[in-house]
């Protein structure tokens, strides 16, 4: 489990970076992560974090996730996706007595479409994409707005955007069944889709030639229908990471 969540949040971090890394064709890195989840009584994680970015004319890889172009003209890049989500859930790993004796949530490999377009004055991007291991049998749409600026080795690319998820997504990850109550004590819960507006920044600090150290966050407003669960103590989700990286 513990592999799983490194390589996860890997995902996470490489696709808030995209946009700062993109020029680059091959880069490998280390560093650690810290996530703070919404569950009760839920410890953040602190782990290393891998960083494995490659863009070619055909393919591309970032953290642990990958992709396939049907359509790349600079402006508009168009790709088949794959990527492990980094939602999950482990009863043993919250101090809640009532979580403890709840069943386990487990991650899962998503796939679908995603679409990139490139402006002078930022880019938009957009991915869709549906659990692909029978887990949640959920749907994830993302869009959001990236904007890259650069002086120098320093660049910084801040970002906004909104999640939507599919109530089969959330009732998976954020239900509690009939069941579950009946162990737990807590009421039964029946999710519904939601949307979770968030904010990102990426910093990237290149020095003597290929190296570079990186700093990453996101902040993810939760909406209603994943606060309301039983299982749930906070009105928030985040993410931050740090690290260094060489570009051949």
């Amino acid at each position: 489990m513990n592999r799983i969540k490194l390589l996860a949040l890997g995902v996470l971090i490489a696709t808030s970076a995209t946009a700062a890394q993109a020029e680059s064709k091959f880069t490998l890195g280390a560093g650690v992560g810290v996530v703070e989840h919404a569950y009760k009584q839920y410890d953040h994680d602190v782990y290393p974090v891998p960083v494995i970015t490659y863009e070619g004319d055909n393919f591309w890889f970032r953290g642990f996730g990958g992709g396939y172009y049907l359509w790349n003209d600079g402006t508009d890049q168009l790709s088949l996706t794959a990527y492990w989500s980094p939602m999950y859930f482990k009863p043993g790993d919250s101090d809640n007595s009532q979580l403890r004796k709840l069943d386990r949530r487990q991650s899962t490999m998503m796939g679908g479409l995603s679409w990139f377009h490139h402006t002078q004055y930022g880019s938009l991007r957009t991915t869709l994409a549906g659990d692909m291991l029978d887990e949640s049998n959920g749907l994830v749409w993302d869009l959001g707005w990236v904007y890259r600026y650069t002086n120098g080795g320093l660049t910084l690319t801040p970002g906004i955007g909104v999640q939507w998820n599919s109530d089969n997504q959330n009732d998976y990850y954020y239900g509690v069944s009939r069941r579950e109550a009946a162990r737990s004590g807590l009421r039964s819960y029946s999710a519904d889709s939601s949307w979770n507006p968030y904010l990102e920044m990426t910093a990237n600090y290149r020095f003597a030639g290929n190296w570079s150290v990186y700093g990453t966050a996101r902040y993810t407003r939760l909406s209603d229908e994943i606060t309301d669960s039983p299982m749930v103590d906070k009105s928030w989700s985040g993410l931050l990471s740090t690290g260094i990286t060489y570009t051949f």
